[in-house]
């Protein structure tokens, strides 16, 4: 199944949240993300009904095990394209950006070989 890029992106912002602080609510994601409160909410009820997240009672919010997957895969991607694009001297915003944007298209195949290259 194709997944839409803003929904892997809000899966890797779950991802990311729950690093950093170990729970993630609807609320934390629209503030890590400047979006609104209804938008997070349609977004996550998606992701939900779709077998990516679960929403517990409290609202915290969990990946569930292909939610993971594809969240551990976009926060890979982004981390070694923002590297490999400061290594060539990108500035680390501007790669950070472009490595947003590149992640989502990118296919395995060239990623493998960024990864092999750049490591």
């Amino acid at each position: 199944m194709k997944i839409h890029e803003s929904a892997e992106n809000y899966l890797e912002t779950i991802l990311i949240l729950h690093q950093r602080s170990g729970a993630v609510r609807s609320v934390d994601i629209a503030n890590e993300l400047e979006f609104s409160k209804p938008s997070v909410s349609v977004a996550m009820k998606n992701l939900r009904e779709n077998g990516y997240i679960q929403v517990d009672a409290g609202g915290l919010i969990t990946l569930l095990p292909k939610g993971r997957e594809i969240a551990e895969r976009m926060l890979e991607r982004h981390n070694v394209l923002t590297r490999w694009l400061c290594s060539l001297g990108v500035p680390k915003e501007i790669a950070a950006e472009d490595a947003c944007r590149i992640e989502h298209v990118i296919s395995g195949e060239s990623f493998e070989a960024i990864k092999r290259h750049s490591l």
